[in-house]
């Protein structure tokens, strides 16, 4: 029984975890603030180590515990940052059995009682080793009240004791806790570190396996020491032999990079059927549609960060020849039309997390990226639209307007001739209106007075049946005639006189006749409106706009007078400037 736990195979991540501060890699400059503090017996009595997963937070406070604890190989060392590995303590904490370091999950254990356990012990002084050490992992899990009851005996603990913690979520520690704490930050380990530890670890296991493979683990342990060594032993055991990059990418689900390269140069040059085919093809190959699509995100930044700082491309973990793809890349795309790009992937990538067919999704994600990335930016267009030859007066002797659009989208034509007054309708207001609204007793000396005055008191369905309804015949004030169009109800004359007379004090007399009306309001605006569309389409420049984003359409036309009088309703009024007290002093 104990031969197997013996020849047991043990995972590289805990069979290469460091024992000193020599075999720890990337932390430089905690380490050396540690070694400057036990050389001048300047130690701490409590320490925080915050960082990513992976990056040695509980292999430094273990080391830590047996630095504090270690005797040396004689028996007369005293605290150092260069444990022996051979005497007692050091080996009792190496394999945990050491009773004067307890190592506590605070995820499992949260509540006050479990600190106060701690609180209970501290007093007692160390059973065997000079320092009793509390290493609390993943101490951010602690109830509000454990952290409570832990912040006195924090700040003054016995000298025999040291409190270790260690966290990946240092905002969710109370700063009470963190002001009486020395903090280190772990930060991420570097490629070139990595793929050197990642290296060394495979020539101790006599494995082989190529620089390519070792980038692209290093590539997706994103900094964390942990990860990358367990993706190194399943990639070792996946090779059986010599372990090389496509091995690799089919181990993590990960399409050819090189592929992805080409797919990204197919959607820049709105290549659609190009673009489908490969996506197929890498998704038949076994990629994720999800892992492309983050891949052309990741191919986006790389493009962008290349194209600002070339030297940013000089990665150890980026093969040569994606290197020089990436800075021609770099020098050919517009950052404009990167950042569309990056904008458009992080939208299908939500999309293809909520679609039922992840495929599919990421197909109609490659379909509007092929079909936006031909498009011109705005700044290209002007300069492609100025110049084209200078388009003549519209009819009526106005000067040319335009505007911009998008495919399937629309085209703002500001209308420039005077010829063409504001249309009436129900954003529009007459100043006569107003003059009712302040004095409504007075006559109306018009039937267009009679709208406004109908608008102005909010009878949108009484404004709705007149403006379709009323074909006028003859109007005096107090006397109305019209033909009733398709749309009018029977009751209109009657419910409009009783209105009239509710808001003008006057009597009104309606009739109704068969013929000789008029056209309604709707059907003069309709007509005004077609004919200033027709107008703004002849102009020259609207059609090269319409052309050059075909499936666009006149939404709105706009003249100057419209906008003015909209900016002017808009604007905030003026405001007096306010006593100062001091402006007399």
């Amino acid at each position: 029984m104990s031969e197997t736990r013996e020849e047991a195979y043990q995972v590289l991540a805990r069979k290469y975890r460091p024992e000193t501060f020599a075999n720890l890699v990337g932390q430089e400059a905690m380490v050396r603030t540690l070694k400057n503090a036990f050389a001048a017996d300047r130690i701490a009595h409590a320490f925080i180590m915050t960082g990513i997963r992976g990056t040695g937070k509980t292999t430094t406070a273990r080391i830590i515990a047996k630095g504090l604890n270690c005797v040396g190989p004689d028996g007369k060392g005293g605290p150092t940052t260069e444990p022996c590995g051979q005497c007692e303590p050091c080996r009792a904490i190496a394999e945990g059995r050491h009773v004067d370091v307890m190592e506590m999950d605070a995820a499992s254990r949260t509540g006050v009682g479990d600190i106060r356990e701690i609180i209970d012990s501290v007093h007692y002084r160390a059973a065997s080793a000079r320092f009793k050490v509390y290493i609390i992992d993943e101490v951010h899990m602690l109830s509000t009240a454990a952290f409570n009851a832990l912040l006195k005996t924090l700040e003054e603990p016995p000298a025999h004791v040291k409190f270790i913690f260690a966290t990946t979520e240092i905002r969710k520690v109370p700063v009470t806790v963190l002001s009486r704490c020395q903090r280190f930050d772990l930060k991420r380990i570097e490629p070139e570190v990595m793929m050197g530890l990642l290296s060394k670890i495979a020539k101790a296991e006599g494995a082989q396996i190529t620089d390519g493979a070792l980038a692209l683990i290093t590539r997706a342990a994103e900094g964390s020491a942990r990860d990358a060594t367990s993706l190194l032993d399943q990639a070792i055991s996946n090779g059986a032999g010599e372990t090389n990059a496509d091995q690799v990418r089919a181990m993590l689900g990960l399409a050819d990079r090189g592929r992805v390269l080409d797919l990204f140069d197919m959607i820049m040059r709105g290549a659609a059927p190009e673009a489908l085919a490969e996506l197929a093809a890498q998704y038949a190959d076994g990629a994720d549609p999800m892992a492309i699509l983050r891949d052309l995100a990741e191919i986006t930044h790389w493009i962008s960060i290349i194209k600002i700082t070339p030297e940013a491309a000089q990665d150890p973990t980026t093969p040569p020849e994606e290197r020089s793809r990436g800075l021609d890349m770099a020098g050919k795309l517009p950052m404009r039309v990167l950042s569309r790009m990056w904008q458009m992937l992080l939208k299908a990538i939500e999309e293809v997390a909520l679609a039922p067919n992840a495929m599919m999704a990421a197909e109609m994600a490659v379909i509007r990226l092929t079909h936006v990335a031909d498009l011109p930016d705005p700044e290209t267009l002007v300069k492609r639209l100025q110049s084209q030859t200078a388009p003549g007066p519209m009819p009526g002797g106005a000067p040319a307007g335009g505007g911009y659009g998008a495919p399937g989208g629309t085209v703002h034509a500001p209308m420039m001739g005077a010829s063409h007054a504001p249309m009436r309708g129900p954003t529009m207001m007459g100043g006569q209106a107003t003059a009712l609204a302040q004095a409504p007793q007075i006559a109306l000396p018009s039937f267009q007075h009679v709208v406004d005055l109908i608008r102005e008191k909010r009878d949108m369905l009484l404004l709705k049946e007149v403006e379709d309804g009323v074909k006028l015949v003859r109007y005096s004030p107090g006397r109305i005639e019209f033909e009733p169009s398709a749309l009018a109800r029977p009751d209109l004359a009657a419910r409009l006189s009783q209105r009239l007379q509710g808001w003008t004090g006057g009597r009104w007399g309606i009739s109704v006749v068969s013929d000789g009306g008029a056209p309604t309001i709707a059907e003069e605006r309709d007509a005004e409106e077609n004919a200033a569309r027709a107008e703004a389409l002849a102009n020259p420049l609207v059609q090269a706009v319409m052309a050059s984003f075909p499936g666009a359409r006149i939404a709105e036309i706009r003249t100057p007078e419209a906008m003015a009088a909209a900016a002017q309703a808009e604007a905030l009024p003026e405001v007096e400037d306010e006593w100062d007290p001091f402006e007399d002093q």
